[in-house]
Order: structure tokens, then C-alpha cells, then sequence
């Protein structure tokens, strides 16, 4: 997730960067057709599907919680229900519910409902300083998310004696927490745009960094636990850095661009939004009917129907 909120930040920051550029304008009502067009018929479909079968699978009071997670995942304000009606992300509790993985989408919708409004307001406006702007929205979020984990962790050794990591599961939900890793893709894309050719004046010096970005994510894969370290936090810079570097510095004649431009992958992320939308109802589904676990077999079959639906 981390790294797609930075992967997502950098292609619509390039998008509104590039139109405003070659057109001299921007066209907010064009953009959020765009938006709505690639967005809404694949999630309003399989959400109707979902909804039929959490009839018939799901018991009273977790269909009723469906019903209220549904309602807000429409509205693209899921984040904020579960922050409110959730345990902490990772939670057994928290498996069974179909579209808890919606609250990722309901924080990308946002950002995409205020970036073009900001990005355009300081191209007008602010144009010279618009990276600063950028490196300090960054910052400050970094920033936030820091302190409110620290509260966390006061509050889980005070006499209260907190049971759920209650800002730790505002930052997990948050666009505010958030946010950093948006506009870290956003800073990618203006220095893409604007000052790539400082860096590729001697291109050799930097060509290994998206090796070693791809190490950074795969440390990340490899030693990073939701359980025992909180995200986000300074530790998901990490993959964050890992990922940036592999965007800013994969030319056509790296290793790390072939890999990533190899046709299986294209393949898969060609059908990444609908992998994103089938596969946690389905893993959810099978774990409410208690299967899933037990069987390696389900396991495999509901990865195999996940890929099949998706495409």
C-alpha cells in the first residue's frame, strides 16, 4: 500500500503537471471524468457482487456491519468508518470483513479530490516555489504521523492502559498520515518534469540507485512486521525511498526497467485495480465460512479465481 501511494501521487501529480504545461490550463471537470470513468464501473460492479453474496454468507450483525461499510465505501469514506468502527488493521476481526481493503481507495479518492485543486492553485500562484511547497507538505506530515505515534506509545504505558492503538490506527486510516507518501510521488514527479536533466548530465553515476531501491523494498517485504512495527512511521520510508528511486532512475537500458517491463508483470498490472478489488471479499468470504485457513488447497483456488475474475 505504501508503495502504491507513492507509485499513484507521482502518475496524477504527472498528469495535471504535463496537461497544465503543454496547454497552458487544466480542466478540473475533464480530469474527474477521467477519474470517475477509471474508477467507478469495475468498483460499483464488484461491490454489487459482494453485496450479494454477504447476503447469503454473512450472519445478522456482520452483514449489518457490511451494510454500514458498503454505504461509506460508496461515498469513498471507508477510511473513516473504520477508524471508528474497527480494531487495528491486522486484527483476526478485522480478515472477515469484505471490503475493509477499500479504505486505501477512500484515501486515494481524496487526495485526488484536492490535489488538482492545490497543484493549480500554486502553479497560478506560487509556481517558483512549488517543490518547497511540496518538500514542506512532506515534512510536516512526517512529521505528524511521528508525534501521534509517540502519543500511542505513552498512552500504552500510562495508567489508562490502552488496549487499541488509538493514534497509530488514525495514521493507518488517515489521509493526513498519509499524506507524505502522496507527495513524495509528487515531488518524483516534478523533479521528473522539471530537473531530470540535472541528474542524467552524468547518468552512470546514478544508475545502480534503482538497484539499490530495489533492495530497500525488498528488505521491507522481508523484515518489516504489521504486528510489531507501526505504520506508517519513519520506518516506511524505506520502501518509500526504495520505490522512488526505482521510478526516478530506471532507464530503458536497466536491468530493473526490463524486469519491470517484462510481459507477465505488465500483464498483472494491467489488472492490478480489479486484483485490488476481488481479492479481499473473496480471502474474506472464505475465512468467514472458516476454510480458509485449514485448506491449502482454498487458498490456492481463491487466488486462481481472484486472477480469473480480475481479467
Amino acid at each position: 500500500v505504501d508503495i502504491f501511494f507513492v507509485i499513484s501521487g507521482y502518475l496524477i501529480t504527472s498528469l495535471i503537471l504535463k496537461e497544465y504545461i503543454t496547454l497552458g490550463n487544466f480542466s478540473f471537470k475533464n480530469f474527474y471524468i477521467r477519474r470517475v470513468r477509471r474508477i467507478l464501473p469495475a468498483y460499483l460492479f464488484i461491490v454489487s457482487i459482494v453485496s450479494l453474496f454477504s447476503y447469503f454468507i454473512l450472519l445478522p450483525l456482520s452483514l449489518k456491519d457490511f451494510g454500514q461499510s458498503l454505504f461509506s465505501s460508496i461515498f469513498f469514506v471507508s477510511n473513516i468508518f473504520f477508524w471508528i468502527k474497527g480494531q487495528k488493521y491486522g486484527d483476526d476481526s478485522e480478515l472477515l470483513r469484505p471490503l475493509l481493503h477499500t479504505w486505501s481507495l477512500s484515501v486515494e479518492e481524496q487526495f485526488y479530490i484536492l490535489l488538482p485543486i492545490f497543484l493549480i492553485f500554486a502553479l497560478k500562484f506560487f509556481r517558483n516555489y512549488l517543490l518547497i511547497i511540496l518538500l514542506l507538505t512532506t515534512f510536516l506530515s512526517i512529521i505528524f504521523v511521528q508525534f501521534t505515534n509517540i502519543l500511542d506509545y505513552k498512552l500504552k504505558f500510562s495508567l489508562l492502559n490502552f488496549e487499541i492503538p488509538f493514534f497509530n490506527k488514525f495514521n493507518f486510516y488517515f489521509l493526513t498520515s498519509r499524506l507524505f507518501e502522496l507527495t513524495i510521488g509528487s515531488i518524483i514527479a516534478y523533479l521528473n518534469i522539471y530537473k531530470k536533466n540535472l541528474f542524467y548530465l552524468n547518468y552512470n553515476n546514478f544508475k545502480y540507485l534503482s538497484y539499490f531501491g530495489l533492495f530497500l523494498i525488498l528488505c521491507s517485504f522481508t523484515f518489516f512486521d504489521l504486528s510489531k512495527n507501526n505504520f506508517p512511521s519513519l520506518i516506511t520510508l524505506v520502501p518509500i525511498l526504495g520505490v522512488s528511486l526505482i521510478i526516478f532512475f530506471s532507464k530503458e537500458e536497466n536491468f530493473i526497467y526490463k524486469i519491470l517491463s517484462n510481459r507477465i508483470l505488465v500483464f498483472f498490472g494491467l489488472i492490478s485495480y480489479s486484483l485490488y478489488l476481488w481479492h479481499y471479499p473473496i480471502f474474506a468470504f472464505f475465512r468467514y465460512l472458516e476454510i480458509f485457513e485449514k485448506y491449502i488447497f482454498v487458498k490456492i483456488f481463491s487466488v486462481l479465481l481472484t486472477i480469473l475474475l480480475s481479467i
